[in-house]
C-alpha cells in the first residue's frame, strides 16, 4: 500500500494521509474557454487542466512537498468547515468550466485527461455530502501519525528549508485545533468511527507527545546539517526548533490526546460496519464505486471472493501437500509453531525487504521495456504509527531524483511476525510494483501533472497485486515457504472481498472477520489484528486490490489469445503503464485498442 500525498488515493484514506493547511491563496482569474479552433481549444483545456493543479497544490501544501514541489512547505493546510465547503464549490465551477470545453478534434490524450479531470471533479463533489472532514482520524490515519511521516517528505538543504518547517511546527496547534473541532462536529451530526478503533487513537498521540527535545520524531532534521549551513545559523535553526517542538507541538500533542481519549473515544460507534452511520449504507455504495472504480454491487463483489478463495486454497493444499503435509490446517499450525519462520529483529526484517528489491532489479528487463529512473531504498517506518500498520507500504520518491522512493517496513514486534510472506511484499511494495508503477507515472511528461501524480486505487493496488506474480514468472520465490507466503497474500485479497463487504454491507461481527482470516490462513496474530481493523477503518479500499489485479490478468489473457505469436510480455506491460494511473473501465478500453492495432501491423 502507498503512504502518498495523492489527492484520491486512499488511500489517501490511501491511503493514510491526510493534508492539513492555515491559509489558501485566493484562486486565480478564470481562463476563457469560449475558442472555437481546435487549436484554441486545447490550449484552453491545458491552460484550465494548470489552473486546476495550481489550487490543488496550494490548497495541499503537503502534497505538494510530496512531490518535490517547496513553494509551500512552509504552510498547512486549511482544515476548517468553511475552507471544506468552499472547496465544494470551487470543484463545481471548475466542473462546469471543464464541461464548457468541447473535446471535439482533440487528441486522445487530450479527449482522456478531459473525461477523466470530469469524473474526478464529479466525485469529489458527490464525496462532500458524507463529510469525511468530520470523522478525520483513525487508528491508521490522521495528522497525529501523518505530521511526523511528513518529515520523510521535506528536503533539509538550505536554510529556507528549516525555516519553512519550523513555521509548519508552529502551526501545528492550530492545525489539531481546527480537526478536533471538525471531530466535535462529528460526534453532533453522529458521525463516529467505532469506539474500539478510537481507544487506539490516544496512545499514538501519546507516544509522539512523550518524546522530547532532540528525542522527539520532530528533531529529526537536526541530527545532520547539510555542511552549507554554517555552525552558527545551525544553532539558531536547532533553538528554534526545539522551541518549537517544546512550547507549540508537545502542549498541542498532548491536549489532542487528552480530547480523544475524555471526550470523543467514549462516543465512538458500538458496530464495525459503516451501514451503522446514518447514511451508511450509501456511503459504503460510493466508496465501493471510487476505489473499485467499477459498478459491482457489495453482493457481487463478496461472491466473486468466495470463487477465487475456493481457487487459492486448491494452489495452497497442492503445495502443503507437496511439502508433506495432508491438508492446510496441519501445515498452517506447522507454521504458526515453528519459530524459525518468523523475525528475530527489525533489523532483519528490513534487511529481507531491500535483499528482495535489489535481486529483483536485474529481473526487470524481461518485463518491461520502460524503467524508472528514481531509486528505491527501504527504511525504517516511523515508530508512532508502526504498531497498528501493516507489515510494509510505499512513499514515492520525486521526479527529479532528489528524494528516492521508500519502501517502509514495519520494525514493531519481529518476533511475532512471519516472514514468508516479506519477498511477496518486497515486490508488491517495491518493484515490479508500486515503485516502478508511480515512478514510470511521474516521468511520463507528455501527460498533465493531475494524471502523473494521481492514482485510482484499483489501478495502483491491482497493479502492485499483479506484481507479486511477475517475480515466479522470473524465478523468485526460490524458497517453497515464500512460494506459500505468496499464496497466502492471494489468499489474504481473496478474504478482503469476503470480509470487507461482510462488515460493511453483510452486518458481520469484528470476531467473524478475525475468525475467516485464522480458518483460511497461517497469518501472523499482529498481521490479522491490523488487517481486521485496516478494512473497518477504511471501508471499500481493500477491495480494490483482488478487482485490479483480475482486470489486468483478464487483459493479458486477452491480449496473448489474440495476438498469439506477436504477444510480447514487455509491450504488454508498457501499454499498461503507458498512460498513467486509470480506472478499470478506461484501461481495458485502451489495452483492447492498442490489442486491435498490435493485431493489425
Amino acid at each position: 500500500m502507498p503512504i502518498l500525498f495523492i489527492r484520491d488515493f486512499v488511500c489517501a484514506a490511501f491511503l493514510g494521509i491526510i493534508v492539513l493547511m492555515t491559509g489558501r491563496p485566493a484562486f486565480s482569474q478564470e481562463t476563457p474557454v469560449s475558442a472555437t479552433t481546435v487549436e484554441g481549444r486545447t490550449h484552453n483545456l491545458a491552460s484550465l487542466l494548470d489552473e486546476e493543479w495550481e489550487y490543488e497544490l496550494r490548497t495541499s501544501p503537503e502534497f505538494a512537498t510530496s512531490i518535490g514541489d517547496p513553494r509551500y512547505n512552509d504552510r498547512s493546510s486549511d482544515e476548517s468547515p468553511e475552507f471544506h465547503q468552499s472547496d465544494v464549490e470551487q470543484k463545481r465551477k471548475f466542473l462546469a468550466r471543464f464541461e464548457a470545453i468541447d473535446p471535439s478534434g482533440f487528441s486522445e490524450q487530450g479527449k482522456l485527461s478531459r473525461q477523466l479531470m470530469i469524473r474526478q471533479l464529479q466525485q469529489d463533489i458527490e464525496r462532500a455530502r458524507f463529510k469525511n472532514w468530520e470523522m478525520p482520524v483513525n487508528q491508521m490515519s490522521g495528522p497525529h501519525l501523518e505530521l511526523p511521516d511528513l518529515i520523510t517528505l521535506t528536503p533539509f538543504n538550505t536554510v529556507k528549508d528549516y525555516q519553512d518547517y519550523i513555521s509548519r511546527l508552529r502551526q501545528i496547534p492550530h492545525v489539531l485545533d481546527q480537526v478536533a473541532a471538525n471531530m466535535r462536529q462529528g460526534m453532533a451530526d453522529h458521525l463516529m468511527p467505532p469506539r474500539f478503533l478510537l481507544e487506539k487513537v490516544a496512545p499514538e498521540v501519546d507516544d509522539v507527545a512523550k518524546q522530547v527535545g532532540e528525542s522527539s520524531p520532530f528533531a529529526r532534521p537536526l541530527k545532520q546539517f547539510p555542511s552549507s549551513i554554517p555552525e552558527a545559523e545551525q544553532k539558531r535553526l536547532r533553538d528554534a526548533i526545539l522551541a518549537a517542538i517544546t512550547d507549540q507541538v508537545i502542549p498541542a500533542y498532548r491536549k489532542f490526546g487528552e480530547f480523544v481519549r475524555n471526550d470523543y473515544a467514549p462516543h465512538g460507534r458500538t458496530e464495525p460496519g459503516v451501514w451503522e452511520l446514518p447514511d451508511g449504507d450509501a456511503r459504503y455504495r460510493y466508496s465501493v464505486r471510487r476505489m473499485t472504480t467499477t459498478d459491482l454491487t457489495p453482493d457481487q463483489i463478496h461472491e466473486i471472493g468466495l470463487k477465487e478463495l475456493h481457487e487459492t486454497e486448491a494452489e495452497m493444499l497442492a503445495l502443503a501437500n507437496k511439502m508433506g503435509f495432508k491438508d492446510l490446517a496441519s501445515f498452517n499450525e506447522h507454521i504458526k509453531n515453528d519459530r524459525q519462520l518468523y523475525g528475530t529483529s527489525g533489523q532483519q526484517v528490513l534487511d529481507l525487504y531491500a535483499k528482495y528489491v535489489r535481486e529483483m532489479e536485474p529481473e526487470l528487463p524481461k518485463l518491461f521495456g520502460r524503467l524508472p529512473k528514481s531509486k528505491l531504498v527501504a527504511i525504517p517506518m516511523e515508530a508512532a504509527r508502526a504498531k497498528n500498520a501493516v507489515p510494509a507500504d510505499y512513499t514515492t520518491g520525486t521526479a527529479d531524483g532528489a528524494r528516492p522512493g521508500h519502501i517502509n517496513v514495519n520494525e514493531y514486534n519481529p518476533d511475532h511476525r512471519l516472514l514468508l510472506n516479506v519477498e511477496a511484499i518486497a515486490y508488491h511494495e517495491g518493484i515490479p510494483g508500486h515503485h516502478l508503477q508511480l515512478s514510470l507515472a511521474q516521468e511520463l511528461p507528455t501527460l498533465p501533472a493531475f494524471r502523473r501524480y494521481g492514482g485510482y486505487t484499483a489501478f495502483v493496488e491491482g497493479w502492485a497485486f499483479y506484481s507479486e506474480r511477475l517475480g515466479k514468472e522470473v524465478g523468485r520465490y526460490q524458497d517453497p515457504y515464500s512460494e506459500y507466503g505468496r499464496l497466502e497474500n492471494e489468499m489474504w485479497r481473496d478474504i478482503r472481498l469476503v470480509t470487507d463487504t461482510g462488515v460493511h454491507a453483510k452486518h458481520w461481527s469484528r470476531d467473524q472477520m478475525v475468525e475467516y482470516f485464522h480458518k483460511y490462513t497461517a497469518m501472523d496474530e499482529p498481521n490479522v489484528q491490523s488487517e481486521v481493523d485496516r478494512y473497518i477503518a477504511w471501508p471499500g479500499q481493500a477491495l480494490a486490490y483482488k478487482l485490479g489485479q483480475l482486470e489486468i490478468l483478464k487483459l493479458r489473457e486477452e491480449a496473448r489469445e489474440k495476438l498469439g505469436s506477436k504477444f510480447n510480455i514487455r509491450d504488454f506491460h508498457d501499454e499498461v503503464l503507458g498512460d498513467g494511473p486509470l480506472p478499470l473501465d478506461v484501461l481495458h478500453s485502451n489495452v483492447e485498442d492498442w490489442i486491435t492495432k498490435q493485431a493489425k501491423d
